[in-house]
Formats: C-alpha cells, structure tokens, sequence
C-alpha cells in the first residue's frame, strides 16, 4: 500500500461524519475529515431529545464538542469542500478544490440542505433559527411549540403531513401555501378540516420579526405567529455517490445496506443522505456501523496491530 493512501476519507463533519472519525481514530486508522462547514446541525437553536442534555444543547456548541473529541485522538477535520468522487481500481480519488487525494475507503456524511421559504436574508434567517421563531424539524422540537401558534408554509400531501404532525401539539396551526393557491386533493383538504387545521392561501413574503413573533404577508394579509415550520423539502447532497456509480434512490438518498455500504465496495454512507429518520442520535448510529465495518473490512486486507 502507498504511504500517501487514506484509510479512510470522511467527507462532511455533522453529528455522522464526526462519529466516525471518533471511531476510526480510536481504532488507530489513517484517517482524513473533510468539511465544508455546512452542517444543518449547526442551525439547532437547543436540541432537547439528545440522550445525555435533559437541558438541552445548541447544535454549534454539540458539534464543537465532538470535534474536541475527534480531535483529541488525531482526526482534524480539513476546511475543505471535495468536488469529485471516482474510483480506481482499489483506491478512491477524492478531489478537493486545490488538491486530489487517495483512501481505500470512504465514507460520505454529505447531509441533506433543508429548502428556505423565498425572501429570507441569511442574518434574518439566522435570528429567526436562533429564537425558535423558524424550525425545520418537528420531530426534533415540536414539542418546544406546545400551546402556540404555529404555521406551517408548504401544500399538497408533504405539507399537509407536517401540519398533521405539528397539531399532535397544538391545535393553532395554520397550513400556508408558499404560491398563490393551495394544491390539495379532496381527501386532503377535508382531512385538514377534520383536524381544525386552518388553510391560508399565498404567497408568503415581507418576512421579519415583529414583537418577538414571526411575521409575513399572506393572501389575507399580514401574519404572525410564534414559530414557523417550512415545510418545502430539501436537496440530499448525493452527488459524490452519483459521480462515483453508487445507486441513489428515486428521492436522491444514497442506497445502502445493513452495514451502510453502498452499492460500491468499500464506499460507505451515513446520516442524512442516507434513507431513514433524519436524527442526530440515528445518524451517530450509523456512523458507528460504518466505521466498524470500514475497521474490520481493512483487517480483512491487512492485519491492524500495534
């Protein structure tokens, strides 16, 4: 084996791609962590369902803390953002903006990009996330908006399932559409009236923040509301596994199987862009098995000893 060859390459440094480097760093494996510094963990206000904080803790300060831990067994993590993906022969080729690299492994922590509502500036978007006026996971923190008024901006059948969700805690909730008109079949709409779920037609616009509220216009006019979920989709961040032949499912998830591996031998996927429950304590898990498995697959090749 060439000496310039990775172990294992890591590509995205959220709660996934982390773990894993906690894990193959223990395990004594030449390991690079790639980070472009986009994880959505980082936009978590206080996340209160992570085993271990009943007091909760901000997703900034988790991350920083798990990149202590990596740290302190060798695995720092590279600002660099990697830009192709390709294998040859038994060796990846990970192409950075100004540099190429080599790993027997790797193993893609990519995450997903949640879509913002049209019109949000990043530092209002920031402050809005910062007080939990807008949030993008309901089964992370709906609870947290218990008893308040809540909107949900989307339409059709994934909008109306998120305000379904989001009523599990309140019964204000109002469905928004982001475009002119509601796109809701019969079953729908009726199924939203049954719930007392009100429905508001679009487009929403002139976001800010008004008497500690979230506020906007609508089609009847100026809105506000203690805390606001986009419900508009996201963009999975599966294109290293499509560059380098890996099968992607028809929603752009990378496919894997019970060890995380993908369709490529020795390319593995953990998190968000991987199929499942988009949790901080389900991707660590995943992270764990892949980094296991890329362990004792490289055994397999070459004995690990001290």
């Amino acid at each position: 084996m060439a000496s310039d060859v990775d172990d294992c390459i890591i590509v995205g440094a959220g709660p996934a791609g982390l773990t894993a480097a906690i894990y193959l760093a223990r395990y004594y494996l030449d390991i690079r962590l790639f980070d472009c510094g986009t994880s959505r963990a980082s936009w978590i206000p206080k996340t209160r369902n992570h085993a271990g904080f009943p007091d909760g803790i901000n997703g900034e300060e988790l991350l920083e803390r798990m990149r202590e831990q990596a740290a302190k067994y060798g695995a720092l993590r590279e600002p660099k953002r990697v830009t192709d993906l390709t294998k040859e022969g038994d060796e990846f080729l990970v192409t950075t903006e100004d540099a190429e690299f080599r790993a027997r492994t790797v193993l893609l922590a990519t995450g997903v990009v949640n879509n913002r509502p049209e019109g949000f500036d990043d530092a209002l978007h920031d402050e809005a996330l910062s007080r939990g006026l807008i949030r993008y996971c309901p089964v992370c923190d709906g609870y947290e908006v218990t008893d308040k008024k809540v909107a949900v901006i989307g339409t059709g059948d994934h909008g109306a399932a998120e305000a379904h969700f989001i009523r599990t805690y309140t019964k204000d909730v109002t469905l928004i559409s982001p475009g002119d008109v509601h796109e809701l079949s019969e079953q729908c709409a009726a199924d939203l009236e049954e719930a007392e779920i009100a429905r508001v037609d679009g487009p929403c616009g002139s976001f800010a923040i008004e008497n500690a509220q979230i506020a906007f216009d609508t089609a009847e006019g100026r809105m506000r509301y203690d805390s606001m979920y986009p419900a508009l989709g996201s963009v999975v961040r599966s294109g290293l596994a499509r560059s380098c032949g890996a099968d992607v499912s028809d929603k752009d998830c990378i496919e894997v199987g019970d060890h995380m591996e993908t369709s490529v031998p020795g390319l593995f996927a953990a998190g968000d862009v991987v199929i499942g429950l988009d949790q901080i304590s389900h991707a660590m898990g995943q992270a764990g098995v892949a980094a296991t498995t890329i362990r004792n697959r490289l055994a397999e090749e070459t004995p690990l000893r001290r």
